[in-house]
């Protein structure tokens, strides 16, 4: 059975699209306040962001559906641990409601659609 390739380059999916806005996000909120000085916390953040888009490319690039899935949940892994990192910068006062809810709600709207990618995908439906 022939494996099926994916088309088209990763800067056109919304998923690695959003994934790179909330990235810089995430890094334009670790240069300011407490948390810039909790080099653990801001280093976890920054990390669990850029890996969000980085492995949606990266599963892209590799051309198969199949590595694309892999990566893709790696993506949405690592979505729920930008969350986490949130809840905790909230919890010990790092972040204030206002910017707590608005970058937890995108990271949570990021992770539905990622899952949503994935299931079409796994359905055999397009990449788009």
């Amino acid at each position: 059975m022939k494996e099926r390739k994916t088309t088209g380059s990763f800067e056109n999916l919304r998923v690695w699209q959003d994934g790179c806005d909330l990235a810089v996000l995430i890094y334009k909120l670790v240069q300011e306040g407490k948390i810039s000085r909790d080099y653990g916390l801001k280093d976890q953040m920054t990390k669990a962001a850029v890996s969000i888009p980085a492995n949606v490319a990266e599963g892209k690039e590799r051309e198969t559906i199949p590595e694309l899935l892999r990566f893709l949940y790696f993506s949405k892994g690592s979505a729920g641990e930008l969350r986490t990192h949130l809840h905790i910068a909230n919890k010990i006062g790092y972040l204030d409601e206002i910017i707590f809810d608005d970058l937890n709600g995108r990271a949570q709207v990021l992770s539905k659609k990622l899952g949503s990618f994935i299931a079409r995908l796994k359905k055999g439906k397009s990449e788009g």
